[in-house]
């Protein structure tokens, strides 16, 4: 049974909460006056629908329903969270949460966008301030993972956790700001930055773009990986953080900064900085800057998938919990059907997988046969435990055949058969489907291999026995097509 998310404001930020729910499987209602906001959030949602799923190696939920409301009474009927994107206006905003708190829920959870007001703000004059709390996205919500979450001692402990665990649910991560202030934790560092970049404009040091690139070719990169202290930290060497500190503290009094200093915000400064930031990047529509910034967000997230690092790290957790809730199969005893092809993989293809042709590069072919391999291995008992005894397969042979193209966000299912699983050697036949159009085919020959001798060895009694159930209730399928062929050759 889906749960169902309200949306209240659809403009960036809410089209950005309604794709995250979205595509993670919930129901989503949006309210929103704005006639054009069904148009808005729609191109908000394609830019998700081609992003998001690269960022998982597994299959996503299958998308929920969206529904626009004319009335917040229609649209929070129902709902478990009623996430309020509503512009800055403390008023608004508490007109806005009395009209809410009359019709939802009493256990449905109020979470706020707000990037600037304290939650006891939000809280003020209502019914049931336990219900509201702010939780701060990040643009593009359905990218980025951080979320503050800043409640009251009115929330209690347990609406607390409930709201943790749905964001964690959303596959993002949950800060706990356990002390409200004036926003919040991250956009105060920005802001920190923003008003310095302001000086550095006005006084002609530097230009939009030039201080863009100060940050994108240093050390915003180093940041994106490993934040704030843990840079300094490193940068101390040997000595760590302490060092650091000795070397570095006494420029805190040196004239580096005009952060205590705001410019005047007057209309010279305005046109200063919005006529270099045209000239900077306004040949570029914003629809397809999004899309840039969503290709490069997916592709630096994905390397930090690869060395289950930060945002990586949270992602490959989030990847488990899918695969697990899409029934992938983990154990042989769990396969309902032994005669037919497992189920080895399922994923979309994400962004870092194309070539120069806009199509899935033929490297990224043998990767996907490569981990539906790795997923078998571990269905028949050779996963992480067993090699760390001291066992494992080594890859002999690999045949693969590239029928039709596949694109960027396309979903692709894996399914294997095991030809042969006697003795040291195990062959095994693979096909990549997208829906029912056939992809590729890929076929294998593996080696069982004593790891501490580096030569052939026989699998554990278990591995022997799951490959020999496995391919004799599979020996009933008629031979594969194309099975030990190369194309093109005669049948």
């Amino acid at each position: 049974m889906m749960t169902t998310a309200t949306i209240v404001g659809g403009g960036v930020i809410g089209g950005g909460w309604a794709a995250r729910f979205l595509l993670n499987g919930w129901n989503v209602r949006v309210f929103d006056p704005d006639p054009e906001s069904e148009r808005k959030i729609g191109e908000v949602l394609d830019n998700a629908r081609r992003s998001l799923p690269g960022t998982s190696d597994t299959e996503m939920p299958q998308e929920g329903s969206l529904t626009f409301h004319d009335t917040i009474a229609e649209a929070v009927a129902g709902a478990t969270w009623i996430q309020e994107s509503v512009p800055e206006r403390l008023e608004m905003k508490h007109k806005v949460y009395a009209e809410i708190q009359a019709h939802c829920a009493e256990n449905a959870i109020i979470g706020s966008s707000t990037s600037g007001f304290k939650p006891s703000e939000l809280q003020e004059h209502a019914p049931r301030p336990g219900q509201i709390m702010v939780a701060h996205p990040f643009n593009p919500v359905y990218l980025m993972p951080l979320i503050e979450l800043v409640p009251t001692a009115q929330n209690s402990a347990d609406i607390i956790a409930q709201a943790k665990a749905t964001i964690s649910g959303l596959g993002m991560y949950p800060l706990h700001v356990r002390k409200e202030i004036d926003a919040h934790i991250a956009d105060r560092f920005m802001e920190a930055v923003w008003r310095e970049a302001l000086w550095l404009v006005k006084d002609g040091v530097a230009t939009t773009e030039e201080i863009d690139e100060s940050i994108r070719m240093g050390f915003g990169i180093r940041w994106a990986q490993m934040g704030l202290f843990d840079t300094f930290r490193v940068a101390g060497g040997e000595a760590g953080m302490k060092h650091f500190m000795e070397q570095f503290g006494p420029c805190l009094k040196w004239p580096w900064t005009r952060l205590m200093d705001v410019p005047e915000f007057n209309d010279e400064l305005v046109d200063l900085i919005a006529g270099q930031s045209d000239e900077q990047s306004g040949h570029i529509e914003i629809r397809e800057m999004e899309r840039i910034r969503d290709d490069n967000l997916v592709a630096m997230m994905r390397a930090l998938k690869g060395q289950n690092w930060g945002a990586g790290a949270l992602m490959n957790t989030h990847d488990v919990k899918l695969s697990k809730e899409a029934g992938m199969v983990r154990k042989a005893a769990d396969i309902v059907d032994l005669s037919q092809p497992i189920v080895t993989g399922r994923r979309a293809v994400p962004v870092d997988w194309l070539d120069y042709n806009g199509h899935m590069n033929e490297s990224r072919y043998l990767q996907a046969f490569s981990e539906a391999t790795d997923r078998l291995m571990e269905i028949v008992g050779c996963d992480q435990d067993y090699i760390a005894t001291g066992g494992s397969y080594f890859t002999a042979e690999t045949h693969i055949r590239n029928i039709d193209e596949a694109t960027l966000g396309e979903r692709i299912e894996v399914r294997t058969r095991v030809l042969n699983g006697e003795g040291k050697k195990m062959h095994i036949w693979s096909e990549m489907y997208a829906g029912e159009k056939l992809l590729a085919t890929g076929e294998q020959v593996l080696i069982h291999v004593s790891l501490e001798t580096r030569k052939p060895s026989v699998p554990s009694a278990e591995i022997t026995a799951n490959l020999a159930m496995i391919a004799e209730a599979q020996s009933i399928l008629p031979a594969p097509d194309g099975v030990g062929r190369y194309v093109g050759a005669p049948r």
